[in-house]
């Protein structure tokens, strides 16, 4: 996979104020409790990892060297058990029905095929298992921000790592054979932002 070298140097400080205010909370609220075997994938440059409180050991999934060079940093800060691969999303290398819980934050807009990335992680997770998400989706239609990240789409996704600012995440999450028992559609970022429409959410695997 290629390298996102400048992405992976700017990303921590780039979202270090949303972070702060309204992120840091929501990665607390979804990631504290979870139980078991944990798979975060596309763990980025490692965010998630202080917030891993409970489970016995978390499996951190992310394919772009440059952003595993920086997980890898954060690694002795977690206060549970921490194994690393580099396997992307799409072609996960673990055997069916080995993690109690599956973790997605800022990550489906980024998987060239989340279609095919949710089809793995449901594989992977055991049944009645857990997908938590935290991601950016789709302004709603009517919304003046969808034609902004429409405009502005094929630029964004070129200068931020393949990240793509239109898909309908929550609909895609169903589909793969998940079933939400929560699901709160978040305005708490800048509405001017293109990653302002959020959804947090809580799924089961069938």
């Amino acid at each position: 996979m290629k390298e996102h070298k400048i992405f992976a140097a700017c990303y921590d400080r780039m979202l270090a104020s949303i972070e702060k205010k309204v992120l840091g909370r929501r990665r607390e609220a979804l990631l504290a409790g979870l139980t078991g075997r944990v798979l975060d994938v596309g763990a980025g440059t490692g965010v998630n990892i202080p917030f891993f409180k409970s489970a016995s050991t978390v499996v951190l999934a992310e394919p772009d060297g440059a952003m595993r060079a920086k997980m890898d940093a954060k690694i002795p800060k977690a206060s549970v058990p921490v194994e690393t691969s580099g396997a992307p999303a799409e072609k996960l290398p673990f055997p069916d029905a080995s993690f109690d819980a599956a973790v997605c934050t800022l990550v489906l807009c980024t998987v060239q095929n989340p279609e095919q990335a949710l089809s793995e992680i449901h594989r992977v997770l055991k049944p009645g298992g857990t997908l938590v998400v935290l991601e950016h989706v789709e302004a709603p239609d009517e919304a003046k921000l969808h034609r902004w990240q429409h405009r502005i789409g094929p630029v964004w996704t070129k200068v931020a790592a393949g990240c793509v600012l239109t898909r309908d995440t929550a609909t895609t999450v169903e589909k793969a054979g998940f079933t939400f028992s929560s699901l709160e559609n978040l305005r708490e970022l800048p509405g001017w932002m293109p990653i302002s429409p959020m959804i947090q959410g809580v799924a089961t695997r069938s």
